[in-house]
């Protein structure tokens, strides 16, 4: 379980940094993946678990490749 809560954590603090460095508000990113803000702000702050699709559409909006927001141990 220890594990899980740091690779959840870990990609809870990419998504909030990727946004920032690309320079959006969670509003802006939100209307960007066409839902609420509070979606990314519950993904950003660990109220709500990220699946591999939502890694996908952040990548996307963010110009970051899936392997961004992972623990670099657990990319090949």
């Amino acid at each position: 379980m220890e594990i899980t809560k740091g690779i959840e954590k870990y990609i809870q603090e990419r998504l909030r940094q990727a946004r920032l460095e690309y320079g959006l508000s969670q509003t802006e990113a939100a209307k960007l993946l066409k839902r609420h803000q509070s979606f990314v702000s519950r993904s950003e702050n660990g109220t709500r678990r990220v699946d591999i699709i939502d890694l996908i559409q952040f990548g996307k909006i963010y110009n970051k490749p899936i392997k961004y927001f992972l623990p670099k141990d657990l990319v090949a």
